[in-house]
């Protein structure tokens, strides 16, 4: 090949890769042209989004508006339907209702507790009464052999000493009876030369002397008991009466005649 055509082939080669420069850098410059015209349609899509925001969050920061204070008055100004009237009214009647009812449960419930405690207190004033009815009952029993222990102390003399350690024996029980007794709330009563009282004393006979007074108590026949404040049984005794001379006395005296 000449010198000629090797110059030629060289310059078409570079004309060749000149063309291929040009084409890459016209590409470039239509994707940065694109790039550019990207950007910018964001930043202006940006600016309007920014624009569109600022009203909602200046409303936001400045609070409610001037308009918004008719609607949150509205409701103080709203009357009650007459539906809801009447629907107040029953309430309040039914409201009353339950306050009656309330007010009568509570005076029954009062009621009922008083009845209740008057009951409890009866009750165990009749549980007192029979348990102190039971046990006079059981003691009256046990006097009739005080009383033939009491004969027996004052009949019999023990004239040795055989005697006298069996006289021992039944004084020792018939001590032991009268201590048991008292432990229990038994006393005797002892009342001669007292004024006879019908509450605690029986009068079998009158006598009439001048060594008591008219109304005292001279003998007892039968020793008499109680049991605290009760009577167990009452005693038998003799009661002082006039005597024959004060009586005639009155009747024998006349009155002085009045002198003219």
């Amino acid at each position: 090949m000449s010198k000629e055509a090797q110059v030629t082939e060289e310059q078409k080669q570079q004309e060749k890769t000149q063309t291929e420069w040009a084409a890459e850098n016209a590409g470039g410059a239509s994707n940065s042209a694109d790039d550019a015209s990207e950007a910018a349609a964001s930043n202006e899509w940006g600016h309007q989004g920014k624009v569109q925001d600022a009203p909602r969050e200046a409303l936001e920061e400045s609070g409610p508006t001037e308009t918004a204070e008719p609607a949150a008055a509205a409701p103080e100004t709203q009357q009650a339907s007459p539906e809801e009237y009447m629907a107040m009214e029953a309430l309040v009647q039914a409201n009353q209702a339950f306050t009656i009812q309330l007010e009568e449960l509570k005076s029954q419930y009062a009621r009922l507790a008083a009845d209740f405690d008057n009951f409890r207190k009866r009750t165990q004033k009749e549980k007192l009464e029979l348990e102190a009815q039971a046990k006079c009952a059981t003691i009256r029993e046990l006097l009739t052999v005080v009383d033939n222990f009491e004969r027996a102390k004052e009949q019999i003399k023990p004239q040795n000493d055989g005697e006298m350690n069996l006289h021992k024996s039944y004084l020792s029980v018939y001590k032991q009876m009268v201590e048991s007794l008292k432990r229990i709330g038994v006393s005797a009563m002892y009342p001669k030369g007292e004024e006879f009282d019908p509450n605690f004393h029986e009068a079998v006979m009158r006598e009439p002397t001048r060594e008591y007074g008219e109304g005292i108590v001279t003998d007892e026949f039968r020793r008499g008991y109680m049991l605290g404040d009760r009577v167990l049984r009452h005693a038998l005794v003799k009661v002082a009466a006039a005597s024959e001379d004060d009586e005639e006395a009155p009747a024998s005296e006349t009155p002085d005649s009045p002198q003219e």
